[in-house]
């Protein structure tokens, strides 16, 4: 089972920033590249909590669809979901559930 401790210092150790934030108590951010996820603890260490998303001030945009076109969505602020955004957003994810797992 992951200690939690540990994954924390590999994703500390791999450039990401940790934060916690008021209006999720028992999550912890973590964020680069100003892509952004939420960790929960689990019975198998922390839990990535939901999908990781576009840091858009003191909130995380989701990923979705608007008129056609992708784009990142925190209530009525959007920012486009650009080609660049989103590769960074995938290297985010990939390097994020390795670092999780402790690959």
């Amino acid at each position: 089972m992951p200690d939690s401790a540990e994954q924390l210092q590999r994703l500390y150790l791999a450039g990401f920033e940790l934060q916690t934030f008021e209006r999720f108590p028992k999550c912890i951010g973590v964020i680069r590249d100003n892509c952004v996820a939420l960790l929960v603890p689990g019975v198998d260490g922390l839990q990535i909590l939901g999908t990781p998303g576009w840091r858009m001030g003191e909130v995380m945009g989701v990923l979705t669809e608007r008129e056609g076109r992708q784009v990142f969505q925190a209530k009525s602020e959007v920012v486009e979901a650009t080609p660049e955004r989103l590769a960074i957003l995938q290297k985010f994810r990939q390097d994020l559930a390795e670092l999780m797992s402790g690959a």
